[in-house]
């Protein structure tokens, strides 16, 4: 469970994927698996990660299909209906309006989508930063 005052980070999953050439495109599912792999094993490595939210959107939400829990070891995973952008801004709006959380980091290298949240008062990092911490182990 998060105590009252954690970080939060809010990962734009297909922005992330998709910073690296490495044939997710022929695979979006499976890539989509592989970063929340990773995700989970840094989550449960670094406790500077408090809680971590993934957005998923388009192809790359059957990565989670038939998992019956989409809350595994503090990684929420969110299923965008629509726009992927839309989805984290809610996810961020919610976060800000909430005293659960001393601060709120998205994982995004779009421009639109920073200008967005940071208008709601969270900061922004860009896919290096998560890859620099999943590759370090």
């Amino acid at each position: 469970m998060t105590e009252v005052g954690s970080a939060l980070i809010v990962v734009d999953a297909a922005n992330v994927i998709g910073s690296r050439p490495d044939g997710w495109w022929r695979d979006r599912p499976g890539a989509a698996r592989r970063l929340l792999t990773a995700i989970v094993g840094l989550r449960d490595r670094n406790s500077r990660f408090d809680e971590v939210v993934v957005v998923l959107e388009g192809a790359a939400k059957a990565a989670v299909t038939g998992m019956p829990d989409l809350h595994v070891n503090a990684v929420r995973v969110v299923l965008a209906d629509g726009s992927g952008d839309d989805a984290i801004v809610r996810v961020v709006s919610a976060a800000q309006g909430s005293s659960r959380y001393h601060s709120t980091t998205v994982v995004t290298a779009d421009r639109g989508l920073r200008r967005r949240v940071e208008e709601l008062g969270a900061t922004t990092v860009g896919p290096r930063w998560l890859l620099g911490r999943i590759e370090s182990v």
